[in-house]
């Protein structure tokens, strides 16, 4: 049965990561954008902002990360949208394959072109001044951190896909989440924010996640804010799992 699950998997992950390659609005929205925001903010805003011996990159870049995963996760609820209007899941039910494997092929084509999306912001912050002295351990727990984000993210998405009315609600899920990175200490220290949402941003999800892999990039000692980023994200991981899976139950039932 593994077995049988894993080579479906890989069958349909083969078949959606060819849909993306095919998009080049998928890869301006998931790469260009993220990347044109992250030069907007260091070349206009970034000498007014005081990051203390940080250079404003550095301290900038987790905050951009998370954006670029926000930003491509919408196109996983799009693609699912797509298929269920197309009928292809109907056609794949009538067939001797892992019903979970088709939307472990969605799940799974995001990780992959999320990972490539961050590789391409990584490479361009470094041209434009990102350094970083963290060691190997660092740079793991960092893509550690960032894919478990991800794969969060991703099974939100896939609720939408399931059970959105329109393409435009497939989608516009996705505008809150590329937003609170904005409401966080991802582009300015919250002690500058007024009170209440000072509270609001150093008790969300992305100020913890952002903090740590911060933290991690300069070498810094993360604290327990570790724990809580990963809390934070595993939490999400699960519910969003669990509500995505009764969501597919109801909708092929």
């Amino acid at each position: 049965m593994t077995t049988h699950f894993l080579g479906d998997t890989a069958v349909l992950t083969g078949r959606t990561l060819r849909h993306v390659t095919r998009s080049l609005d998928t890869i301006i929205t998931t790469a260009i954008t993220p990347i044109a925001m992250m030069l907007l903010f260091v070349y206009v805003f970034g000498g007014a902002i005081d990051t203390g011996p940080v250079t404003y990159v550095t301290y900038l870049l987790p905050g951009i990360l998370l954006i670029t995963i926000a930003s491509g996760i919408s196109y996983t609820a799009l693609r699912l949208f797509t298929d269920m209007q197309g009928g292809i899941f109907e056609r794949f039910h009538s067939m001797p394959i892992a019903r979970s494997g088709v939307l472990w092929a969605h799940v799974l084509t995001s990780l992959v072109a999320n990972v490539i999306s961050l590789v391409l912001v990584v490479g361009v912050a470094l041209l434009v001044g990102f350094r970083s002295g963290a060691g190997v351990l660092a740079w793991l727990a960092v893509a550690g951190i960032l894919v478990l984000f991800t794969l969060a993210l991703t099974w939100i998405a896939v609720i939408p896909g399931l059970i959105a009315k329109s393409v435009d609600g497939a989608s516009a899920f996705a505008y809150p989440l590329v937003f609170l990175p904005f409401i966080s200490s991802a582009f300015v220290p919250t002690a500058t924010m007024p009170g209440p949402v000072r509270a609001f941003a150093e008790h969300q999800p992305v100020t913890s996640i952002v903090d740590t892999i911060r933290a991690l990039f300069t070498g810094q000692p993360v604290g327990t804010g570790s724990w809580t980023a990963l809390a934070w994200c595993v939490g999400i991981l699960v519910v969003a799992y669990g509500f995505a899976n009764a969501s597919y139950r109801r909708r092929i039932s």
